[in-house]
């Protein structure tokens, strides 16, 4: 092995702990700390739940996404679209296919929704660890709450800088966080050895048999040890599958000895309010302090991992037409997934500060938690097992569909958390999956109204109007497909008879792979009349300008169409808003505002 791969096989794996794994490595911060709230610390008690632990990674992380989910990608890229993109070329239009797009809305709306909750509770909990400061452990909720907010107003505001920038001090810090994990956890270890036969999957089988429904509720909790296991495959484009794989495996080992650790500190000390703060303070109250602001950064980093990726998600969904365009900043030339969102991200920080004020503890918002990921995890697994049974890997589907089970039997185990604060994660999906299902209906109904003309009808018209005279220059309109005419071309060319020497009519063609670029111009579609195509990848970003430049097309100026919606039905009055409120296509591409005419058409829906 040269130097150079070396550096490259180790810089993968340090970057994907920063990127990818700050969400699932900091659950060790409340995961323990939760469940002991509600079942007694008896030593069996531990054993199962250690083990139920133990069992949920192995089969919810790493069976479904490190395994499974991971060897489904286009192109590199994961997540829940992605999972679409590759169901829907398989399938026939018809119920299956609405049934898989509505999966796939939800999907994507239940992680945007999470995107909320996971910096709620992992900077609280983080900051909470502060009481155990013997000079701090007065201090009140309202001050701690104050402290997370404040943390999460500086997280959100350097958003606009761009992740990679921060990304390349993400990494080692997580290093340091996960060898904290493993050596605190291998300390602990020493005073009960034998917690280690935890490992062994009999304890959760009989730790379930013996506690029937109150055993089942207890799965409720342990799902907070896998939070973030998405990540691994919604992410795996950011740095490709083989670094995030090996970085899992890592991950993997660390989150087990320091569960193992944390259950034989709970066997010494049943009494014991905060599990991992605790058990460090105990081996070393000098490294505490020290181990607390640890223990920020990496919640920090996680809640970071995570708000890029509802970023890349909210881009895919405008790429794929299925959220409204919304202003889009790049913040990096070289990687192309890094991208800032300014609509999304003061959202997402209002409702971030929201919860922590509605909640006011960690151990109230892990009520809440739960349910956005088991409905994220059983909808990838509905959807694996869909994908699998289509292909020659048939002998992925026994396991996929025992993945989906047990992802079920979470799903329903919290659904007693709804009473208790789990309606806010339904509350939070909601908004997304509003916001997708008016607007791709809109879509639809809106280039319904609007009745478009066929070129050869159009092409009759527009023949006799040039030859009356034209105007010198190139003029550029802006069409969904060259050959169907949208009703403003018509009422800017034949009605007003506005007709240059040169119309080039443009179209936008996304397609279903994440990169990849190509242009063509059809020149003499009609005298002084040509089509310039342009195919791009959903994840691609392009310069038109430069395109057009590059293909002899210089314009005097740009038309497009702007509709002006008539309606009485509540929904499309929403559709309409939310037209006006986001930046139109030509602004969501960055065109010379100088050059602009806007063309209006009434539309009656």
């Amino acid at each position: 092995m040269k130097h150079g791969e070396t550096d490259s096989y180790w810089g993968g794996i340090v970057k994907s702990m920063g990127l990818v794994f700050g969400d699932i490595g900091t659950s060790p911060i409340y995961t323990l700390t939760v469940i002991i709230a509600l079942t007694k610390p008896t030593e069996e008690n531990v054993y199962g739940i250690i083990s139920l632990i133990v069992w949920t990674l192995m089969i919810l992380v790493n069976v479904e996404y490190a395994l499974l989910a991971m060897s489904l990608s286009r192109k590199g890229e994961g997540g829940t679209i992605v999972l679409r993109e590759i169901l829907v070329r398989m399938i026939k239009p018809g119920r299956q296919m609405i049934f898989v797009t509505f999966l796939s809305y939800l999907g994507v709306a239940l992680l945007l929704g999470d995107g909320v909750i996971t910096p709620a509770i992992s900077i609280l909990s983080a900051v909470e660890g502060a009481l155990l400061i013997p000079s701090l452990s007065g201090v009140s909720q309202s001050t701690l709450i104050l402290a997370a907010a404040l943390i999460a107003v500086f997280l959100f505001v350097f958003q606009f800088k761009g992740t990679d920038k921060v990304a390349n001090a993400f990494g080692p810090i997580m290093v340091v966080w996960f060898s904290a994990l493993t050596i605190s956890g291998l300390i602990a270890l020493c005073s009960h050895p034998g917690i280690i036969s935890a490992v062994s999957p009999h304890h959760a089988i009989s730790f379930l048999a013996k506690n029937g429904m109150a055993g089942f509720f207890v799965l409720s909790e342990v799902i907070l040890c896998a939070t973030g296991g998405e990540a691994l495959y919604a992410d795996m484009g950011h740095l490709g599958r083989k670094p995030v794989k090996r970085a899992w495996y890592i991950v993997f080992v660390a989150l087990i000895i320091n569960y193992l650790g944390q259950g034989a500190f709970i066997l010494s000390h049943p009494d014991a309010k905060n599990i991992l703060f605790g058990m460090v303070q105990s081996q070393s109250s000098l490294l505490y302090i020290p181990f607390l602001i640890l223990t920020v950064m990496a919640t920090v980093i996680a809640s970071q991992a995570l708000i890029s990726g509802v970023f890349s998600i909210v881009y895919q969904g405008i790429t794929t037409r299925i959220l409204p365009l919304l202003k889009v900043d790049y913040t990096s030339h070289q990687l192309k997934s890094q991208i800032y969102i300014g609509a999304v991200n003061w959202i997402l920080l209002g409702l971030v500060i929201m919860i922590m004020l509605i909640f006011q503890k960690s151990d109230n918002l892990a009520a809440a938690y739960g349910l956005a990921v088991t409905g994220t995890m059983t909808i990838t697994g509905i959807m694996m097992v869909m994908i699998f049974a289509r292909t020659q890997k048939k002998w992925k589907v026994p396991v996929a569909f025992f993945v989906t089970l047990v992802d079920f039997a979470f799903l329903i185990s919290n659904l007693h958390k709804l009473p208790h604060g789990g309606y806010w994660s339904l509350i939070l999906a909601s908004l997304p999956l509003g916001a997708i299902l008016i607007w791709t209906k809109g879509q639809r109904a809106l280039y319904k109204a609007l009745r478009p003309l066929d070129m050869e009808t159009y092409l009759m018209s527009y023949e006799q109007i040039y030859q009356k005279g034209h105007i010198s220059g190139t003029a550029l309109f802006f069409v969904k497909e060259w050959n169907t005419i949208p009703p403003y071309l018509v009422h800017c060319t034949i009605r007003s008879n506005i007709i240059y020497a040169r119309n080039v009519l443009i179209s936008i063609i996304r397609t279903d792979e994440p990169y990849g670029l190509e242009s063509q111009l059809t020149a003499n579609l009609g005298t002084g009349l040509d089509a310039f195509v342009i195919k791009a990848g959903y994840m691609e970003m392009f310069d038109i300008e430069q395109l057009l430049k590059d293909n002899g097309i210089v314009e005097k100026v740009i038309f497009y169409g702007i509709e002006d919606i008539d309606t009485v039905n509540p929904a499309w009055k929403i559709f309409s808003t939310i037209k006006k409120l986001t930046p139109n296509f030509v602004q969501f591409n960055k065109l010379p505002a100088a050059k602009l005419q806007g063309v209006v058409t009434r539309v009656e829906m």
